[in-house]
C-alpha cells in the first residue's frame, strides 16, 4: 500500500517535470526526499545532508553515504540505492553520463552555493552541453495538499500536542521559569510517543510576551503575567502547531484587551477560509481587525502557514504573495499582538481548507471570554 502511495506521487512529479521539460531532477529537501520515496532520514545541518533522490522519466536512484544504507534500502525498496564513501561529488558525473541528462532540475531554494558547484562540475564532466535549471517549490506544489493518509496522521499529531498543552496548563503557576514550561511541554510529547517536538517549544511569560519567538529562559512567571505557549509535535512524520495564551490571575485592563482583540481576529479569518479565498483576503480579515483596534502597528508576522511532513510549509497565510486556497490544504491561523515593555498575545488553530469553509482541526478550547 505505501509502496503504490509513493508510486503514485513519483507519476505526479514526473508529470511536473515534464511540463519543465526537465530529464531528470536532483531532490534534497529532506521533507520532498521523504514525501517521494518514504526514506525519513534527516538532515543534521544545512550543510551535512544524508542524500538525495535523482528522478528521471523512468528510474529512481537513492544517493547517499554508508551511515544510512541499510535505512535507505528498507524505506526505499522501489529505488537504486547509490553508496558514496568520498562525497557525493564523486558519483555524480557517471549516473550523469548513464542516463544522459541534458535539462537537470535542482532545488534552488535550499542548495548551498557549495553543493550547486559540485552539481553544475559534475553535469559538465560528464555532459558539457547539458545544462543545470534552477526550479523552485516543485515537490512543494504536491506536497500543499494533503491526502486523507496525511490528514489523519496530522490529526494524531495535533491530538498529542493537545495532551501537552493540558499538562502544562495544570501545572502553570507564579514562581514556575519559562524553561521549567518548556522542558514540560517536550517531555510530555516524548514520554507520549512523539518522534520529537516539531520545533523548540515556546513558553514566554510577561514582557517576553513581546518577542514572538521568544527563547525560554529562567525568568519566574508573575502574578498578572500573560504566559505565550507554542508547542508541537511530530508524529508518525507529521507535525502539528498550537498556541495558547495563560494568564496568571487577573492581568491587567490592557492585556485583557488585545486578547480579545486577538481572538476575535482569528475568529474572523477561520470565518473567511473556503476553497477559491486567495491567503491574502484571509490574512487582511485579521490584519484588518487588529488594526482597527488601534494595534496594527504590533503585529508584524503574518497569519499563518502551512503544515504537513514540515512545521513551515506552503501556503503562507500573510499580506503578500497571494495563493488561491483549495480543499485539503492545512493551515494555521494564529495572530498576535506584542506589546514592547508588557507583554503578548498569540492564539494559533490549525484548519482543514473545505469547499465550504474549513475543518477545525484543533479541538482544545483553552480561551478566556475577556
Amino acid at each position: 500500500m505505501q509502496r503504490d502511495l509513493f508510486a503514485t506521487r513519483r507519476k505526479r512529479f514526473r508529470g511536473l517535470m515534464e511540463e519543465h521539460q526537465l530529464d531528470a531532477f536532483l531532490v534534497f529537501v529532506p521533507e520532498n526526499r521523504q514525501y517521494l520515496s518514504g526514506f525519513e532520514a534527516e538532515d543534521l545541518l544545512l550543510t551535512e545532508s544524508s542524500g538525495c533522490l535523482l528522478i528521471t522519466p523512468s528510474q529512481q536512484y537513492l544517493l547517499t553515504d554508508p551511515r544510512y544504507e541499510e535505512e535507505a534500502r528498507m524505506e526505499a525498496p522501489d529505488f537504486t540505492i547509490e553508496i558514496y564513501s568520498r562525497g557525493l561529488e564523486t558519483i555524480l558525473p557517471d549516473l550523469f553520463a548513464q542516463i544522459k541528462c541534458r535539462r537537470l532540475g535542482i532545488e534552488e531554494h535550499f542548495l548551498t552555493v557549495k553543493r550547486l558547484r559540485e552539481v553544475e562540475n559534475a553535469l559538465a564532466q560528464a555532459l558539457p552541453a547539458a545544462e543545470v535549471v534552477s526550479v523552485e517549490d516543485l515537490v512543494e506544489t504536491l506536497r500543499i495538499i494533503k491526502d486523507e493518509g496525511e490528514i489523519e496522521k496530522i490529526r494524531n499529531s495535533i491530538r498529542l500536542t493537545e495532551k501537552a498543552l493540558h499538562t502544562v496548563w495544570d501545572a502553570l503557576a507564579p514562581g514556575r521559569t519559562e524553561k521549567e514550561m518548556a522542558w514540560l511541554i517536550e517531555k510530555t510529547i516524548r514520554e507520549s510517543g512523539g518522534q520529537a517536538v516539531s520545533f523548540p517549544p515556546i513558553a514566554a511569560a510577561g514582557p517576553n510576551g513581546a518577542l514572538p519567538h521568544a527563547v525560554p529562559t529562567e525568568r519566574k512567571i508573575a502574578p498578572g503575567d500573560m504566559v505565550i505557549l507554542d508547542l508541537g509535535s511530530k508524529l508518525d512524520g507529521y507535525c502539528s502547531d498550537m498556541t495558547r495564551t495563560w494568564a496568571a490571575g487577573n492581568p491587567e485592563p490592557k492585556l485583557k484587551e488585545i486578547y480579545k482583540t486577538v481572538r476575535n481576529a482569528q475568529l474572523a479569518a477561520i470565518e473567511k477560509i473556503r476553497a477559491g479565498v486567495d491567503s491574502v483576503t484571509v490574512d487582511s480579515a485579521a490584519r484588518d481587525f487588529i488594526a482597527q483596534a488601534g494595534y496594527g502597528d504590533f503585529f508584524g508576522h503574518g497569519l499563518g502557514h502551512g503544515v504537513g511532513l514540515a512545521v513551515h510549509e506552503k501556503p503562507a497565510l500573510r499580506k503578500v504573495n497571494p495563493t488561491v486556497l483549495e480543499e485539503n490544504m492545512i493551515v494555521t491561523v494564529e495572530p498576535g499582538i506584542y506589546l514592547p515593555g508588557l507583554g503578548g498575545v498569540r492564539l494559533e488553530n490549525m484548519v482543514r481548507v473545505t469547499g465550504t469553509g474549513c475543518e477545525l482541526l484543533t479541538r482544545e478550547e483553552l480561551f478566556y471570554d475577556y
